[in-house]
C-alpha cells in the first residue's frame, strides 16, 4: 500500500503515535500533514517513553525519512527542544526534513491565543494557547512567516512588521513584553533559522520519489475527525482541516497517491476541552475509564472528558474520511467493566432520535448518546496477539464495531507497550489489496 493516511477517527488523543511508530518500520517515509505542537504522541517502547509534538513519530527508527509537511504550523523554539531532547536520547534524526513553506507560530500568536481565551471567559474554547489559530489566521490573511523566512534576515524582519502592524490594538496589553521587540524577534529567529537550516528542504519531492518507486508513505494526522474546522463541532474545533483529504494539501501530493485511509479509535470516547460530547460520563465510571486509560494530555496534561464509544460518531468519521479500515485501541482499559454500553444513535429534546451525526450546533448541543449492552470480560489481554486470544465478549464487542460501521478492524490495541498489538487478518488483506 504506497500511500496510506492515518487520522483520528474521535476527538484526538487516540493513539495514532503508536500506529504509526509501528507502520513506520515498513514504511520510507512518514509525513506530519497539519496541526501543530498542540498535538501529541506518546510512544513507550523497550520501558522508555517518548513524547513527540512536531517530529513524526517514525523518527524512533534509525535513517526514516520523517518530514513536517507544508501544512504543519512549526513553533521553532518547540521544534528545536524536541531535536535537541532526541539528540540526547540518540536518536537518529538524519532523515528529519521540514518544509520550507511550513507557517511558523511567532511570539505575538502565542499572546494572541491566551488573549483570545481569556476575552471569552465561560465561552472559551478550550484550546492549548500554543499559538495555532492565530498562525493559521495569519497564514489566510497572507501575513504569515514561512520556515525559509527564517534563512533571509531582511525578508524575516520585513515579514515580522509587517505581520505585527494590524494586531498593534490586540497586543496592546503586552506592549512592554521583551518577545515583541522587533529586532530581538528577528536576531531570535535569525538563529532559529541557522540550527534549523539542516533539515530544511523542498519535501513534496520526498513523497513523490517514495511513491513512484512504489515504496510505502505514511501520511500522519493529528487531533482527530470531530476537531476539523470545517466539519468538526464547530467553533469547539482546531484550526486545521484534520480529514483525510487535508494529507493531500498538507503534504504535497495527489488524491491519487492515497490508496488506503486508517481511522484510529478508542474502544470508548474521550474529548479534551470545552463543546459537544453526547456520550459523556460525567460520573465514577467516567472516573475509572480516565485513571483505567491514563486519560491526560501529552501536551497540557488536561484531564480528558471520557464516555462510552459513539458509533454515531464513527460512522460519520468512516463516511467524511473515507475509511478503509479501523484501529481499534486501548481495549484493554474495558476489562472488568461489565455490562459495557455502546452509542448507537441519539435521542434530543421532545423525544427526536437521530441515526446520523446532526449537521445543526443546536441540536448536536442537547443530544445524548443512546447505547445498547454488551457483556464485557474479566480476563487480562495484554498478552493476546490474534484475535483468537481474545476472550468471546472481546471478540464480540469487535464484531459489532464492525457490523456497525461496515469496515473491517485492522488492529486492536490490548496495552500501551509497541508489542501489545493485535493485527488482524483484514490488515493483511488490505495490504495485499493495495499492492495488487
Amino acid at each position: 500500500m504506497p500511500g496510506l493516511v492515518i487520522v483520528g477517527a474521535q476527538w484526538g488523543d487516540e493513539g495514532k503515535g503508536k500506529v504509526v511508530d509501528l507502520l513506520a518500520e515498513q514504511a520510507d517515509a512518514v509525513i506530519r500533514f497539519q496541526g501543530g505542537n498542540n498535538a501529541g504522541h506518546t510512544i513507550v517502547r523497550d520501558g522508555e517513553t517518548f513524547k513527540f509534538h512536531l517530529i513524526p513519530s517514525g523518527i524512533l527508527h534509525s535513517g526514516k525519512q520523517c518530514v513536517i509537511g507544508n501544512g504543519v504550523v512549526v513553533d521553532p523554539r518547540v521544534l528545536i527542544s524536541e531535536i535537541d531532547g532526541l539528540r540526547r536520547g540518540g536518536v537518529d534524526l538524519s532523515g528529519l526534513r521540514v518544509s520550507a513553506n511550513a507557517h511558523l507560530i511567532m511570539p505575538y500568536h502565542l499572546l494572541l491565543d491566551q488573549a483570545g481565551e481569556a476575552r471569552l471567559g465561560k465561552r472559551e474554547i478550550g484550546t492549548t494557547k500554543r499559538g495555532i489559530g492565530p498562525a493559521y489566521a495569519d497564514k489566510a490573511s497572507r501575513l504569515g512567516i514561512r520556515v525559509q523566512d527564517l534563512l533571509d534576515e531582511k525578508i524575516l524582519r520585513q515579514k515580522i512588521a509587517a505581520a505585527m502592524e494590524p494586531k498593534a490594538p490586540l497586543l496592546r496589553d503586552f506592549v512592554k513584553d521583551p518577545s515583541l521587540d522587533l529586532h530581538q524577534m528577528t536576531e531570535d529567529h535569525r538563529a532559529y533559522g541557522d540550527r534549523l537550516a539542516p533539515y530544511i528542504a523542498d519535501t513534496p519531492p520526498l513523497a513523490w520519489e517514495a511513491l513512484d518507486k512504489g515504496r510505502l508513505v505514511v501520511f500522519e494526522g493529528a487531533q482527530g475527525t470531530l476537531l476539523d474546522i470545517d466539519h468538526g463541532t464547530y467553533p469547539f474545533v482546531t484550526s486545521s482541516n484534520t480529514l483525510a483529504g487535508a494529507a493531500c494539501a498538507g503534504a504535497g501530493v495527489g488524491p491519487k497517491s492515497i490508496d488506503e485511509v486508517w481511522g484510529i479509535a478508542k474502544a470508548y470516547s474521550t474529548r479534551v476541552g470545552a463543546g459537544p460530547f453526547p456520550t459523556e460520563l460525567d460520573d465514577e465510571m467516567g472516573a475509572r475509564l480516565r485513571e483505567a486509560g491514563h486519560e491526560f494530555g501529552t501536551t497540557t496534561g488536561r484531564a480528558r472528558r471520557c464516555g462510552w464509544l459513539d458509533l454515531v460518531a464513527l460512522r460519520y468519521a468512516v463516511r467524511i474520511n473515507g475509511l478503509t479500515g479501523l484501529v481499534l485501541t486501548k481495549l484493554d482499559v474495558l476489562t472488568g467493566i461489565d455490562p459495557l454500553a455502546v452509542a448507537t444513535e441519539y435521542s434530543g429534546p421532545e423525544g427526536a432520535r437521530f441515526a446520523s451525526f446532526p449537521y445543526h450546533q443546536s441540536v448536536l448541543h442537547h443530544v445524548r448518546g443512546e447505547t445498547v449492552e454488551l457483556p464485557g470480560w474479566d480476563e487480562d489481554i495484554s498478552r493476546a496477539r490474534s484475535l483468537d486470544d481474545l476472550p468471546a465478549n472481546a471478540r464480540a464487542y469487535i464484531a459489532f464495531i464492525e457490523e456497525q460501521l461496515g469496515i473491517p478492524v485492522v488492529t486492536v490495541g490490548v496495552g500501551p507497550g509497541r508489542e501489545e498489538i493485535i493485527w488482524t487478518n483484514a490488515a493483511d488483506e488490505l495490504r495485499e489489496a493495495a499492492a495488487a
